[in-house]
């Protein structure tokens, strides 16, 4: 079963709750997303730790309930 957009914003902000999060269907199957994270807590990670903090947001669900997520991270421009 997919998982809502909605579901992966909630969890992230809980796991980052400074995080700015948006969230593109892809294909419009609710199975493949891309996310934009923007948190203020990211700044002078790299971007790998970047993306190790979104995943274990996600708590494990990358690959399992969560098909794909196409991930671009950073700290907020202004």
């Amino acid at each position: 079963m997919p998982m809502a957009a909605d579901d992966i914003v909630e969890l992230i902000r809980a796991g980052i709750p400074d995080a700015k999060v948006e969230i593109t269907d892809l294909r419009g199957d609710g199975d493949h997303y891309a996310a934009r994270v923007e948190a203020e807590s990211f700044r002078g990670l790299s971007r790998v730790k970047q993306h190790q903090a979104v995943y274990a947001a996600l708590g494990g669900r990358m690959g399992g309930v969560l098909h794909a997520l196409q991930l671009t991270t950073g700290v907020p421009t202004s």
